[in-house]
């Protein structure tokens, strides 16, 4: 995904699926330097994982 996509994502207020990997997921925020995201999968908040984002 592309990190504008990913920020239009974030900003919405509408919920917007996102999956990664073919699992729902939620983004929780991206960081713009590094070009990472943290998600989360959809109904198990607890357990993160960073993942890449493509540049702009």
């Amino acid at each position: 995904m592309k990190l504008n996509r990913v920020k239009e994502i974030l900003a919405s207020k509408d919920e917007i699926r996102v999956h990664y990997h073919g699992v729902p997921v939620w983004i929780e925020n991206v960081d713009d330097a590094s070009g990472m995201a943290f998600v989360s999968q959809r109904g198990i908040h607890d357990e993160r994982r960073l993942v890449a984002i493509e540049g702009e």
